[in-house]
């Protein structure tokens, strides 16, 4: 049985509590999608969470989609990353950084005019993305990678882990989930190849398990964690066995010493997801989605999951540690500033405050 307010160890990360900041898009970098004061700030406000996971970050100019989502790929990136983990660390927290890679989730509009869209296929994704100016508009037709091609995007992965690590991020976290790159190789409606890439459940998770292992050999397998959703159809995926194809990737990565493993909880016909995790992965488990107090110290009780995190929670309530263990009103969140200020990056981010 474990208390939500005690300590834990994931992989090499030792944490003050079990309470994880979800990782949630925000859409406040500046130009060159470099990271701002203000970020610095909105993430130094929620240190006092166990674990702070980033929003998610692209390791390379194809590798953005949304407008105003940061980088890890320029000496600028990485320099604005250490003022967000100085920030982090002068409160006593920890913070590891999402990679993020969407692939064919992408608008055009949103990146470099001359950043590609690539994909494991070329087939797009059919979900609208909100443009530069919010309206969703369609995706980008993505170039299949050659396979010659795909160890440089690996590659492109482990650089940004290692800027991570040299900004003082603790760690990283790929990003398996949501449709973006490692998921459309997992999802047998997204990945049509005839290659070692493509085909069988072995052969789609591939993609994730070589990149998790080049991400591990290069900063230590203890400060690299990756996010799945078992079955979600964001971005257009539709996975004929997901229960097989997660199952593979979990067994494939399970003897690494990975961080851990953080699964958003969706219901799924056929199978629970978080029972397969549990079946198939020796490892921490961060447990995520829709979570309440109650819910969350249940799971953790049961020793179902190592740590839990909360998302839209930490938006309006910087301090919800605290809030948590004092039994504190929990305030309620703006939608409207969930990705812009409407003029003032501030409004709706950094302007929570404590109930103390």
């Amino acid at each position: 049985m474990s208390d939500i307010f005690s300590p834990v160890t994931l992989g090499d990360l030792q944490l003050a509590n079990r309470i994880i900041m979800a990782p949630m898009t925000r859409d406040r970098a500046g130009p060159g999608d470099v990271p701002t004061p203000i970020m610095a700030e909105y993430y130094r406000q929620r240190a006092g969470a166990g674990l702070i996971v980033t929003e998610g970050t692209q390791p390379s100019r194809a590798g953005k989609g949304y407008w105003r989502t940061p980088g890890i790929h320029s000496e600028e990136q990485v320099e604005g990353w250490r003022a967000v983990a100085d920030a982090v660390h002068g409160e006593g927290g920890k913070i590891v950084l999402q990679i993020m890679h969407v692939g064919r989730a992408a608008v055009q509009a949103n990146k470099d005019a001359d950043a590609e869209t690539v994909a494991p296929s070329a087939i797009p994704c059919p979900d609208p993305i909100p443009g530069p100016t919010g309206v969703p508009e369609a995706t980008a037709m993505p170039r299949a990678l050659e396979t010659d091609e795909i160890p440089g995007v690996i590659a492109e992965y482990v650089q940004a882990a290692e800027n991570a690590r040299r900004a003082g991020i603790d760690g990283v976290e790929l990003h398996c989930a949501s449709g973006y790159l490692p998921m459309q190789f997992l999802s047998s409606n997204s990945n049509q190849r005839t290659d070692r890439y493509g085909g069988s459940a072995e052969n789609r998770v591939r993609f994730a398990v070589e990149t998790l292992k080049a991400m591990a050999d290069a900063i230590g397998p203890g400060r690299v964690g990756f996010r799945i959703c078992p079955g979600i159809g964001l971005n257009g995926m539709a996975d004929a066995d997901p229960a097989e194809t997660y199952a593979a990737l979990l067994k494939a990565v399970d003897g690494l010493g990975l961080a851990y493993v953080h699964l958003i909880h969706i219901p799924n016909e056929g199978f629970d997801s978080l029972e397969l995790v549990r079946a198939n992965w020796s490892g921490p488990v961060i447990e995520n989605n829709g979570l309440t107090l109650d819910k969350a110290k249940a799971v953790l009780a049961e020793g179902k999951a190592d740590a839990v995190s909360f998302g839209y929670l930490f938006v309006g309530n910087p301090d919800l540690v605290d809030r948590f263990r004092d039994g504190a009103p929990l305030a309620k969140a703006d939608r409207k500033g969930f990705y812009t200020g409407e003029g003032d990056d501030n409004r709706g981010y950094t302007d929570y405050p404590n109930y103390k």
